[in-house]
């Protein structure tokens, strides 16, 4: 690992380490100091912090660390992992915000490159647009899942902000986005141009009332997803510490963990970050909220079970369903009981089997298709093909 974009973590904070309980967080993993630069070999997942927010709309020239994150997040114990993970430092914000970019671009697209899955602290939410870009080297085909109040496509013609980074992403080349999907949106945060502009491109939305109703129907969106970006103004004010408070409605602290373990559980995830971070003098809140997401998403990837690999036929059942002229091709894994649908309209370049790619669904979108409803997810990607 090259660490000549990162700094180590604060001294105080090592040094706090020799204070803990043996068993805690901060005991078992490879921290970046003044003193270490950690060896990678064997690690699952980095943490990397990014102190970035120029391009905030609400940005005023403040200073900001994440160590209140971090010393929250060392103090916690572990569950019953079997990954080894890293805390490699922080990207400093570079001279101009495209230097931070870069830097931020190098240091990912070498983790992902190395199997490590990064987990980043920022930062406005345009570090989103950095995160995207470290994979054109990797991959052709990218699908992002935002959790956020807002969709965040903004103005595509003016320059880059965190509420407009996902334009930039849309318009500019190389081209590899191929789906993105809001998780909690609050129709009052979005102007109806950018609803429609959802609907036009077959993107996917899910309301925030719809998701806290039932708080596993993200999990197959969280499934098909490469990136997964939080925006910690998602939560709603009462979670959170005083800076941090946003609006009185949003995902409590239990729903925005489950969605972080949802996002680990997923065997494609491969990035994860938590955006708009704003501390204060009184920051426990909103510090502990954020370790308790990053322990949760540890947890999904230690629970992970591959289960998406249908070259063995006796590891899935398989059911084909007429709808209309279509046939609709459902996989379901004996392993988990997860369930996803053929989509035989499209073809991955990276794709090296012969067999089509496939979409995660539920078992309900099964029993839909046999009573003649086409799930709506499949159709998207349809038409967007």
């Amino acid at each position: 690992m090259d660490y000549s974009f990162l700094s180590p973590v604060q001294d105080r904070l090592v040094d706090e380490l020799e204070l803990q309980h043996s068993q805690t967080i901060g005991k078992k993993l490879r921290v970046h100091s003044t003193t270490v630069e950690p060896n990678l070999d064997g690690v699952k997942m980095a943490i990397v912090g990014v102190l970035e927010s120029r391009n905030s709309i609400n940005y005023i020239g403040e200073e900001f660390q994440f160590t209140e994150i971090r010393k929250a997040f060392y103090k916690l114990f572990p569950g019953n992992w079997l990954h080894e993970i890293a805390d490699i430092g922080d990207i400093q914000k570079g001279e101009t915000v495209e230097d931070t970019y870069f830097a931020l671009i190098q240091v990912l697209s070498s983790l992902i490159k190395a199997n490590i899955i990064p987990i980043v602290i920022g930062g406005s939410q345009d570090l989103t647009y950095a995160n995207y870009r470290a994979y054109d080297k990797i991959s052709s085909m990218i699908n992002i899942v935002n959790v956020d109040k807002s969709f965040d496509l903004g103005d595509s013609s003016k320059p880059i902000n965190n509420s407009s980074y996902l334009g930039k992403i849309i318009l500019e080349q190389p081209y590899n986005l191929f789906n993105y999907t809001a998780l909690g949106f609050q129709t009052y945060f979005n102007s109806q141009e950018e609803i429609d502009l959802m609907e036009k491109l077959y993107f996917e939305s899910y309301r925030l009332g719809a998701i806290t109703k039932s708080i596993s129907m993200v999990e197959p969106v969280l499934r098909d997803a490469d990136i997964v970006t939080l925006d910690l103004n998602s939560v709603k004010s009462s979670e959170v510490s005083l800076k941090q408070k946003y609006s009185p409605n949003g995902f409590n602290g239990r729903e925005i963990c489950a969605i972080s373990r949802y996002a680990g559980i997923s065997n494609k995830v491969t990035s994860f970050g938590i955006y708009e971070y704003n501390p204060s003098q009184d920051d426990e809140a909103t510090a502990m909220l954020v370790a308790q997401v990053i322990w949760y998403f540890i947890e999904g990837v230690n629970c992970r079970i591959k289960d998406d690999d249908f070259s063995d036929s006796s590891s899935y059942q398989k059911f084909t369903v007429l709808v209309d002229s279509e046939e609709l091709v459902f996989f379901k894994s004996k392993k988990t009981g997860r369930w996803w649908i053929e989509i035989p309209f499209l073809e991955y370049s990276d794709t090296k089997s012969k067999q089509h790619p496939l979409l995660a669904c539920t078992h309900e979108d099964y029993v839909s298709a046999t009573k003649g409803v086409i799930p709506e997810r499949w159709y998207k990607a349809y038409k967007k093909n």
